[in-house]
């Protein structure tokens, strides 16, 4: 079915979004009438590979956006090691993400054996680079880096091995998070020269410029919105993921994110003869209409509803300088999350 709906920026625009069939309509009360289905309440240990584009540098989480702020640690990191981020940006971090030594079949049966129920590929992080044969977008990893379709190749070794398949996803805060990018230094010999991202040529990486007052979380730009359910639609198209992890709350606080998880609930129904098997999960509370995540957090009590916590023994992408947690740390937690 069709279904039209106005998100709001500078002024009122009219998106048509294209959802599946089925009982769930992009509203908070329709979402009421979902149930987590009780592989994910039965699982209890999954693992996640927060892996991509960012990991090559070694430099930790956020990097992408970190390396167009003078005075940070990873503008250092890349200066040093790439050269100025007016020349030498992320667009040429990313050719250097190769992925030769990548086996995820080894790795599947690592997790496997380590007690993992279910595992979580990378779909696209807050970088706007998609780790799978992405309809919508170039900069994706079949069209260059390790030219293969990273998130395809995780859901085979899973499935060869019995797991459930979830796909994380960043994107909805790219819009905003990659602004950095079209600033300069403020100090320095370099100090007024643009980032490469002040660089129409790289927009769809790097995004146009936001209006001044676009600075939350998640951009009010309608085009971006827009693009944002069309490419994460397509992953779950293509993929038909077992969980669908949102990096934030419903994105757009609107009728675009809920539209996105309504199609993921009626798509998964019509493939499973009316039974739901699907799990969408973010982090806000929900009331039963999708699995709340927790990251780098626990419940303070007893939850009537099934929610999940993500958590890293380290950085979030790796970071060569990390200390990484002990055992001890990780059985600990996962008994406290297990109980709740």
């Amino acid at each position: 079915m069709i279904h039209s709906i106005s998100a709001i920026a500078q002024k009122t625009e009219v998106i048509t979004l294209q959802i599946a069939d089925g009982p769930f309509k992009p509203t908070l009360q329709s979402l009421t009438n979902y149930h987590c289905p009780d592989w994910f309440r039965n699982a209890k240990f999954g693992i996640w590979a927060h892996w991509g584009p960012q990991a090559v540098p070694m430099a930790g989480d956020w990097y992408a956006r970190n390396m167009y702020i003078q005075g940070q640690r990873q503008y250092e990191h890349h200066l040093t090691n790439y050269g100025h981020p007016s020349v030498h940006g992320y667009k040429d971090i990313i050719p250097l993400w190769k992925a030769e030594k990548w086996d995820p079949e080894k790795l599947m049966e690592l997790y496997k054996k380590a007690g993992a129920r279910y595992f979580v590929s990378m779909g696209v992080h807050h970088d706007n680079f998609d780790l799978w044969n992405s309809t919508y977008h170039k900069w994706n990893a079949v069209n260059m880096g390790p030219k293969r379709d990273v998130v395809g190749e995780w859901q085979k070794a899973a499935k060869k091995l019995g797991l459930k398949f979830g796909v994380s996803e960043h994107l909805g805060a790219s819009f905003t998070w990659f602004q950095p990018s079209h600033g300069s230094d403020k100090t320095g010999p370099k100090a007024g020269i643009p980032y490469d991202g002040a660089n129409p040529t790289y927009y769809d990486l790097y995004h146009p410029p936001a209006d001044p007052d676009d600075k939350d979380w998640y951009s009010k730009n309608p085009q971006w919105q827009r693009e944002w359910f069309m490419r994460i639609k397509d992953l779950v198209d293509k993929y038909h993921p077992d969980l669908l992890y949102t990096d934030g709350a419903v994105p757009f606080h609107n009728e675009v994110g809920l539209s996105l998880i309504a199609h993921l609930y009626n798509s998964d129904l019509n493939r499973n003869h009316g039974v739901n098997q699907v799990v969408y999960t973010c982090k806000q509370q929900s009331e039963g209409r999708w699995v709340e995540d927790l990251e780098r957090g626990v419940m303070g009590k007893i939850n009537p509803f099934p929610w999940q916590t993500d958590t890293s023994i380290g950085d979030w992408y790796y970071n060569k300088n990390w200390k990484f947690r002990p055992v001890s740390w990780v059985i600990h937690m996962l008994i406290d999350i297990v109980s709740k």
